[in-house]
This record gives structure tokens, sequence and C-alpha cells, in this order.
């Protein structure tokens, strides 16, 4: 049998897994320290460390190593917004800003250790203050500005943020969206006004109405505060806490995931070589949104940790049009875009057209996760708007494991595409699939993804929940200490690893385990669909059977004769074992604003249940346009 596998990546994995800290001592070698490190790893079950001894500081390895080796003229960041408004940043330029804004939140008594959190959209002057808030030692804490007052009272409780700063509103399909007023009602909540002693509002809007009366301070007022205070980075301790971010949202209670200045820099640096094949010359754009993880490494802190130029844009993907995203491509000149699978599904709504009035010839790679690229998704864009000229790639990762941990190491030697796998696991990476038990689960069999060791990207922590972190991660398997990651998945006979869906959304019909992620992608390969989310529900025969909710393409509308095509392709690709109990047509699918489908959602309409909270869902109507369409399937059913 032919090993797809290069030489090269199994010696780089056989490497990582014979000896570890020597694999991970070499990584680490590649970025500047302030101090080196007397051990690479130490583990305290279920924490650990990483690099004990050692003395670093994300923002000088980011910015100032940069600018004291010849690089200060280099562009650094591109910051974008939907109204065409341009705003480049050298590393020289970045680092001034990040110098500014790191005196005056000294200025206002911000410490080592102290939280700050921040309520900002994704533009120049929050990446700087992230990057000003690593420099002095303080963690940052983003909160996805759109969330709502009771998500954004919820984390600023938790963490223990005595700074909040907010905008007073965000740009989104062409209008001023307030934040001001979600501030206001997120400070009245209980708890979250206690914690906080002081507000910076940074006002780009009209109104002069106070959001925190007696604490607010202007932007401006803030970095005047600043005069003839410190500028400089401190040197911290390898595994000092750099910055406190919540998982997205699926869940139904966030848990607030604590990423570190040394290993959370050496896994997000050595990923986005090996992964991303990221090189000083780049420019590099990924489409998220601070808010999350994936803006957190690869918006701030890899690309200019590599030392290429990060793109940053504030808006929407589909304003003023569809071609918003291939304009930005030309405008800049980008070599690589990062996307994820919902923005791939919503520029395939709309057709080619739109590509083909730029000219996309400087891009030679793209990369998609944050749930499973669906084979139908991959195949349109791969073919249809790249011509096949350069790979689309997919890989996975969580908000705890800080950058990717399944991937198709390009930086290395890109390896076959298989569409529907997410890659094999990275370099560093020992993953395997046991079954909820603790057995082991032979190759093409469904069980769930763990990892066996930590890796530098790998939260060591969740902020004031030393219980909850051993049992969420470490402990939940009895018997075994394994890294949880809570996916069901299966690895092929050429080390693929294939993600089906989370491991408590399989759905078991008449004993077969079907993964919500093959069922959808079998829903998408019908020419009118756009997106699909499937839950399971309860069925007297089988268990269980598949609930559907299906979003079309623009051009087509519902019928029953839709729905019978629809199933039927269902029925082609899967075979009978899917068995679809009802297929709901609906206009939006009940996502957090990062892009995955709740659907524990769709699971809570099935079965007449409340939902739940939904702060971090994309759009309300969501749930209720679910609910409207199941209440018409299952009248229609009773009636017939």
């Amino acid at each position: 049998m032919v090993d797809l596998v290069s030489p090269i990546v199994r010696r780089w994995q056989e490497d990582a897994r014979n000896d570890p800290d020597a694999f991970w001592d070499r990584a680490a070698s590649e970025l500047p320290w302030l101090r080196k490190w007397d051990t690479v790893f130490e583990a305290d079950p279920p924490s650990f460390k990483w690099f004990l001894g050692a003395q670093t500081n994300l923002s000088y390895q980011a910015l100032d190593h940069h600018v004291a080796h010849g690089r200060g003229g280099h562009a650094a960041l591109i910051a974008l917004e939907e109204s065409g408004a341009r705003r480049v940043y050298t590393y020289a330029q970045l680092l001034y800003e990040v110098e500014r804004i790191a005196a005056a939140l000294r200025g206002i008594g911000v410490q080592q250790g102290d939280r700050v959190a921040v309520y900002m959209p994704t533009n120049a002057e929050a990446i700087a203050l992230m990057l000003a808030c690593a420099r002095i030692g303080a963690l940052h804490m983003v909160v996805f500005a759109g969330f709502g007052a009771g998500a954004l009272a919820e984390r600023v409780k938790l963490s223990g943020a005595k700074v909040l700063f907010a905008s007073d509103i965000t740009y989104r399909r062409g209008r001023n969206v307030p934040l001001d007023g979600i501030v206001r009602d997120a400070l009245d909540a209980e708890g979250a006004g206690a914690v906080v002693e002081r507000v910076i509002v940074h006002r780009r809007g009209d109104g002069d109405v106070p959001i925190a009366p007696g604490k607010e301070m202007s932007w401006e007022a803030f970095l005047e505060g600043g005069a003839g205070q410190d500028r400089g980075y401190v040197a911290l301790e390898s595994n000092t806490p750099a910055y406190i971010l919540a998982t997205s949202g699926t869940t139904a209670r966030p848990k607030l995931a604590v990423h570190t200045h040394g290993p959370y820099a050496v896994h997000i640096a050595s990923m986005a070589k090996w992964m991303f094949g990221l090189k000083p010359e780049d420019v590099w754009w990924a489409t998220s949104d601070i808010g999350w993880v994936v803006g957190h490494s690869y918006i701030v802190y890899a690309p200019l940790l590599v030392g290429c130029t990060t793109i940053s844009f504030e808006g929407s993907l589909d304003f003023p049009d569809e071609g918003t995203l291939y304009r930005i491509v030309e405008e800049n000149r980008i070599s690589s875009v990062f996307t994820s699978p919902t923005a791939i599904r919503l520029l395939m709504r709309v057709g080619p057209e739109p590509a083909e009035r730029y000219d996309l010839s400087s891009i030679d790679r793209v990369f998609s996760a944050g749930e499973v690229l669906n084979p139908p998704a991959w195949e349109w864009f791969q073919r249809e708007i790249f011509h096949d000229r350069v790979p689309v790639i997919d890989h996975m990762w969580q908000t705890e494991t800080g950058g990717p941990m399944i991937g198709n190491p390009y930086g290395l030697g890109m390896l076959p595409i298989k569409p529907g796998s997410s890659g094999v696991p990275l370099p560093g990476v020992q993953g395997r699939i046991l079954t909820p038990e603790g057995e082991p689960v032979p190759n093409g069999e469904k069980g769930i993804f763990v990892v066996d060791r930590p890796f530098p990207g790998l939260i060591a922590q969740l902020w004031g929940e030393p219980e909850r972190y051993g049992n969420d991660y470490w402990n939940k398997i009895p018997g075994k200490q394994v890294y949880f990651t809570g996916d069901a998945a299966m690895i092929d006979d050429d080390g693929y690893v294939w993600f089906s869906g989370r491991a408590d959304e399989i759905i078991k019909i008449a004993a077969h385990r079907l993964g919500t992620i093959e069922v959808e992608s079998a829903i998408l390969r019908h020419p009118a669909v756009a997106e699909a989310g499937v839950t399971g529900r309860p069925d007297e025969l089988r268990g269980e059977v598949i609930s559907a909710f299906v979003v079309l393409k623009r051009g087509f509308e519902a019928s029953d004769a839709l729905r019978a095509e629809v199933l039927q392709t269902v029925r082609n690709e899967m075979g009978p074992i899917a068995v679809i109990g009802e297929l709901n047509f609906v206009h939006l699918l009940p996502k957090t604003r990062s892009g995955k489908i709740m659907r524990r959602v769709l699971k809570a309409v099935t079965l007449n249940l409340d939902p739940g909270d939904i702060s971090t869902i994309e759009d309300e109507g969501s749930v209720e346009d679910a609910r409207d369409a199941w209440q018409q399937m299952r009248e229609s059913i009773t009636k017939s």
C-alpha cells in the first residue's frame, strides 16, 4: 500500500512521538527569548508547564524583535473596514502605538496579572490594545463585539476584569451598529458593574450619552494619561498567562480558557510555518474576528511572530456586495486566505459570478477551519472559484488548543487532499480514537478523538475552575489520562482524521452511528442546498431518526418536490440507514457568532424544549424560523 503521508511529515511525527521534549526544544529555539529555559516540560496532572525558567513576552516577540533587527519599515498590519477605509501600520508604527497604549494602561493603574476586558470590533486600536496588555503582563479578555449584555456581563464577572474597553459602535452591512447600550446593560447586571473600576470608551459615532457615569474615560484622555509612564515590555516567566478567552458557545456554559506567553507562542508560530507555510513576505488574511481564537492566533499574534503582513477586516464579507472577499484579495495582493466553512457556504449561495470580476492570481493557498469543510463546499471553492490552481486545505483545532491540531502541513510539503477529512495529526500532536469507555477503536470506525500528551498550545487551566479543567478535559474517560476533545471522529488506514460532529451529537439509528457532519454533507450534495443542520430525535422503532433543517441557494424555492429530491440525494449518498424523519426548509440556521451551527438549539426545537442560553447566537430570529418550519412540517404530517 502506498503511504500518502510524505517521508518528511512521517519523520517529524515520529521524532515528536519518540522524544517530545527534544522536538519542542528545537521548535522553541526558532523564536527569540529573553532567557532560555532550564526544563522543556513538567507534568503536574491534570496540569503541566512548558519551558520552565524561560523569560519572554508576546509583544516583544511580535514587535520589538523585528524592529531591532531592521524590519521596522515592513508592513505589519493593514486594517480594513467595509466602507473602504484602509490604514497601514509598519512594524515600527505598530510598536509605537502599542507603546503608547502600554504607557496609558500603566497610567490608569493596570498592573501585571490584572484582567482587561475588551468589547471592541476588529480594528487597529483593539489589536494594539491586545498587544499592549501582553506587553505589561496584563491579561486581555476579548468579548466578541456583537454578544449581548448577558454574555458580556458574565465574562467580565467570571474573569474579574477591573477595566473594560468598549467601542460605542461597530460597522456591519453599511450600518452603525450601537454597542454602547449593550455595555450599559452589562454594567447594570448583578456583579459585573461592581467588578469594573474603569471604562475606556473608543467613540466613533455622534452620541455623547455616558456609558458608565463616574467610571468613564475617553480613548483620547486615556492615551494622554500615559505621558511620562514606562512604555517598555515586562520579562515574564514562560507560563505566565497572556490572555483569557471564553469558548464560543455551542455549549450552554462558557469556559474561560487561559493561554500563556511562552508555550502558546511556540505552538502558534510553529503551526504558522508547518501548517500554513507562513513566511515574512506573505500578505496573510484570516477573515475571522478578534473575538475568537482564530483572531487571536492568526490575525494578531502568529503573523506578527513570523514577521509577515496581517490583514484585519471590520464588517461583513457580503457587503457592499458578494464580491467583497475577492475584491480585498485583489486590492491587497493577498497571498493566503484563512476563512471558515460558513463563509464559503455563504459565497456558494450566490455562485461564482462575483469572483470572476476580480484578479485572484496573488493567492497561492487557502485554508478553512471552524467546522468540517463539507466536500461539496470544498469542491465548489477549489474548482469553481480557484479552478484547481491552488489548494483549499481543511484543518481542525479548538479554542483550547490555540492553534491547529489536525491538518495538511502545507509548509512541510502538502499531502494529497481527501475532501471531508481535516488531514493528519500534525507533528507534536499525538491523537487517536477511543470509545467513551476508553477502548481503542480500529481504523475506519467512529469514536472520540483524544490526545495522549500535552503540546505547547494546549491550555493548562481554566480561569478560576481548576476542578472543572480536570473533569472536562483529562478525567472524562475513566482510567485514561487523555485530553478529551469532545469530537467524534474516525481515522482511516492512511492516518487521515475524519470528524463527524461533537460526540454528544452523534445520531444513533437502529444501532448505526451517524455523525451530523456526514448527514449535512450528504444534504449539501443537492445543487439547491446552501446550508444544512441536522440533529437526532427519538423514534420508537429505530431509536432515533434525523431532523434536518435546510437553507436553499438563491433562486430556489421550497416545495414538496424539492424536499423529495433532497431526501433521495441523501439516500443515494448514505444508503437507507440515514433515515430522515422530517426535512424543514428555513431561511437561516441558528449559529454562534463564529459560524458554528448550534445543533443543541435544533435539538430543542425538535423536542419542543427551551433552547437555553442563546446569548452567543448570530441571529435570534433563526430559532423562531426553525421552530415555525418544524411546526408546519409536523402539521402537514398529521394531516396526511
